[in-house]
C-alpha cells in the first residue's frame, strides 16, 4: 500500500456473512480507482483513534463516532470522514474542521425511504395494525369491532424539521388528503405552499395535528425539542412518531405521556439510548409501535448511500471536492487547499 492513498471502512457495514450490507456493487468505485487500496478496519471499533487516522486518508463510516482526540496527533493522514447517512452527530465537526478534515454524508440517498417509513408508520397506527395482528394471532378475532382504526381523510400531519426528508414526507403524504403542517424556522412558507402545507409555529402543530413527525437535525437547539411540556400540548387522540434521532425526545417525558394517556400512541426507529435497553417501557406498550433504527434500511436505500459516500472518497482523494461536505468552511483549511482544487 506503500504510496497510495489508504482507505478504510468500518467492520459494522457487513452483515453475518461478512458481506456489505450495501452490496459488493457499490465497491467497484473503490476498486476502479487509481492510487487508492481499500480494506475493512480489522475489527469493529466504537470510536476512532489516533491510530486510525494516522493509517487512513479516508474512513467510511457506519456507527463509530470520530472525537476530537482522533485527529490531535501530528501524524493524522486523514482527510476524509464519510458518513454512510444523512446524520453526523457521531462526528466533532468543529473538531474534524479545525484539522483539516473533510466530513460528508449521503442526504440525497435518504428522503424516499425515511418519507416511506414515516408513512407505514403513520398507516400502521391509523389502522391499529399491531393490535389487529396481536388479535388475530390470540385467537380474538371477535374482539375487531372494539378497534376501530382512524381514518385519514381531512386528519391533519404535522411535520417538525421540513428538510429535504419532512419535504418528501409532506410530498407523498398528500395522497391521503391529510392537512399538511410544518413546523421549522429555516424553511421558506412559500416552498411548504408549493407542497399544500402550512408553516406554523412547534406549539400551533403540536396542539391541531392528529400525527406529529419528528424529523429534525440533532443539534444541541433540538436536543429534547420534544418533552412534557409539548406532549401536553397534543391531542389525546394523537400519535406521535420520530424517525429522526432519539435524544430530539425526552423519553421519560414521552414514557409518562403514553402511561397516562396523555397522547394515543407512537411509533419509534430511535431511542435515546441505542441499542434500546431491554427493560425500556416503551418496549412493554401495547399502543407504541418500535423498530431497531433500521426500517428505512433496503437494498436500494443502502446502495444509493454506499454510491455516494465512496464516490465521495474518491473525489476528495482525487484533488476534487465532493458534492456533499457538512463542513463546507473547512475548504478554506490551509492543509485542505494544499490538495484540493476549489
Amino acid at each position: 500500500m506503500t504510496g497510495k492513498f489508504r482507505v478504510g471502512i468500518t467492520r459494522d457495514i457487513l452483515d453475518s456473512r461478512g458481506e456489505p450490507a450495501f452490496g459488493p456493487a457499490a465497491l467497484a468505485i473503490l476498486d476502479n480507482a487509481p492510487n487508492l487500496d481499500w480494506e475493512y478496519l480489522p475489527e469493529v471499533v466504537r470510536e476512532f483513534t489516533p491510530e486510525h487516522a494516522a493509517r487512513y486518508d479516508a474512513i467510511y463510516v457506519n456507527l463509530a463516532r470520530t472525537p476530537a482526540s482522533a485527529v490531535a496527533r501530528d501524524d493524522c493522514r486523514l482527510r476524509v470522514i464519510a458518513r454512510h447517512g444523512v446524520g453526523y452527530d457521531s462526528v466533532d465537526v468543529p473538531a474534524m474542521t479545525k484539522a483539516g478534515v473533510l466530513v460528508t454524508n449521503t442526504p440525497m440517498a435518504m428522503p424516499r425511504p425515511v418519507a416511506t417509513i414515516a408513512l407505514t408508520f403513520i398507516l400502521a397506527l391509523a389502522g391499529k395494525m399491531m393490535l389487529k395482528d396481536r388479535l388475530t394471532r390470540t385467537g380474538r378475532w371477535n374482539e375487531r369491532m372494539d378497534h376501530m382504526g382512524m381514518g385519514l381523510t381531512g386528519r391533519t400531519l404535522g411535520v417538525v424539521g421540513a428538510g429535504r426528508i419532512g419535504k418528501e414526507i409532506l410530498r407523498m403524504a398528500r395522497v391521503f388528503d391529510l392537512k399538511l403542517l410544518a413546523a421549522d424556522p429555516y424553511t421558506n412558507a412559500l416552498e411548504l405552499d408549493y407542497l399544500g402545507a402550512r408553516k406554523v409555529d412547534l406549539d400551533a402543530l403540536l396542539r391541531e395535528a392528529d400525527f406529529v413527525v419528528a424529523i429534525p437535525l440533532l443539534n444541541e437547539a433540538t436536543r429534547h425539542l420534544f418533552g412534557a411540556a409539548q406532549f401536553a400540548l397534543m391531542k389525546p387522540s394523537a400519535y406521535f412518531i420520530n424517525v429522526s434521532r432519539g435524544p430530539v425526545v425526552d423519553e421519560p417525558a414521552l414514557i409518562a405521556a403514553l402511561q397516562s394517556g396523555r397522547i394515543a400512541g407512537a411509533a419509534l426507529d430511535v431511542f435515546e439510548q441505542e441499542p434500546v435497553d431491554p427493560a425500556n417501557p416503551l418496549l412493554a406498550m401495547g399502543n407504541v409501535i418500535v423498530t431497531p433504527h433500521s426500517l428505512c434500511w433496503t437494498d436500494e436505500c443502502f446502495h444509493n448511500m454506499a454510491m455516494t459516500g465512496l464516490t465521495s472518497i474518491v473525489d476528495a482523494l482525487s484533488g476534487r471536492c465532493p458534492e456533499f461536505v457538512v463542513n463546507r468552511e473547512v475548504l478554506d483549511h490551509p492543509r485542505v487547499r494544499a490538495w484540493l482544487t476549489p
